[in-house]
Parts: structure tokens; sequence; C-alpha cells
């Protein structure tokens, strides 16, 4: 397996560093800092951390097409900060400390995932390519 050159490392490192901060800072916040004051705060925060668990473990192992689709998750997450900055004066600072760490994982994933690819030889087709192989299959 190629090395991972500095860039690659440094993408992995802050896509990981930010997802476990991620994590952390969610269950502080659930638990902690903002509990919800009718539901159990530990049940709560289990739900709101269970999905960024999923990817954890490909994100341990470098896999870049983990990084890529722990994104489709963090969406969730985007969604809940930006909603909360707009509705919540209560939350809307711990709603843009949520938004920037995600922004922060966002962003690392897509370049580890991109470089690291590249490093690997994976080859991902376009998506013009792709329409137009199935065309000229289905079509012809």
């Amino acid at each position: 397996m190629p090395k991972m050159q500095r860039l690659t490392y440094f993408c992995r490192q802050t896509a990981l560093f930010s997802h476990c901060s991620l994590i952390i800072f969610i269950g502080l916040w659930q638990l902690l800092l903002s509990p919800h004051p009718q539901l159990s705060a530990f049940i709560i925060t289990v739900l709101w951390v269970i999905p960024l668990l999923l990817p954890l473990p490909g994100i341990f192992a470098a896999k870049p097409y983990t990084h890529a689709w722990a994104n489709f998750i963090l969406m969730f997450y985007v969604l809940h900060a930006v909603t909360l900055i707009v509705l919540n004066d209560g939350e809307r600072t711990l709603a843009a400390i949520e938004l920037i760490i995600v922004s922060i994982c966002f962003v690392n994933n897509i370049l580890f995932a991109r470089l690291r690819a590249k490093e690997l030889g994976i080859k991902l087709k376009r998506l013009s390519q792709v329409e137009r192989e199935e065309r000229t299959r289905y079509h012809d």
C-alpha cells in the first residue's frame, strides 16, 4: 500500500480529530450543556451519537470510501446546526460550534477521500461518463 503523502495525512488526522470532537461535543451538549427538559438526556444523547459511531471503524482504518459516505451522516448534523442557529436563540452558540466542527470534518473527509483514492489508484467515473455508457447500453 502506498505511503500517505503529507497533505493526505494531515486531512486524515483533521477528519479523524474533528469526527471524534463532534461525538464528544454532541455528547456533552445533550447530557450536560443543554439537556432536553422532558426526555431522558441519556437516551437523547445515545440517539444523537449512534449515527456518528457507524463510520468510525472505517475512519480509523483510513478507508477513503468510508470518509466519503460519512459525509452523508454529517449532513444531518449540518441541518440540525443551521436550523438551531436560525430558530433557537438559547442554543445558537452551541449550534454554531457544532456547525464549525461538522464543516471541518466534512471538508477534510472530502479532501482525504480524493487524495487517498488518487494515491491508491482508485478511480471513480464521472457521472456524465456513467450516463453516456448507460444511454448507449439501454438505448441502442
